[in-house]
């Protein structure tokens, strides 16, 4: 399942001043991410793949590092995924997914 790790800028002033609100956020996040039929791994990399879409890229960069840090994804897994972005959402958020890519694998 995953962990408490909220990247959205409020999330820090929601813990803090609605402590509810933030309780109710996680206790989604615990409903969405159940691994039922599909493990974390491949539910973070359907993440990476709307998030791409979307060209979001500062999701899109939080996304793919922490799936390569904490889950062990790899470069070749997250370009199966852009295949697919380049297919459903075109050039443009291919591109972006894969300049993200390469920045953070020159890390």
């Amino acid at each position: 399942m995953k962990e408490e790790v909220y990247y959205g800028r409020g999330m820090k002033r929601v813990k803090e001043k609605y402590p509810d609100l933030y309780e109710g956020i996680n206790k989604l996040n615990e409903a969405i991410y159940t691994g039922k039929k599909l493990d974390y791994k491949t539910q973070k990399l359907v993440a990476i793949g709307i998030v791409a879409s979307k060209c979001d890229e500062s999701a899109t960069k939080k996304q793919m590092s922490s799936g390569m840090a904490e889950l062990g994804i790899t470069e070749d897994e997250i370009v199966d995924v852009l295949r697919v972005v380049l297919l459903t959402a075109g050039m443009p958020a291919f591109n972006k997914g894969m300049r993200i890519l390469e920045e953070i694998t020159a890390i």
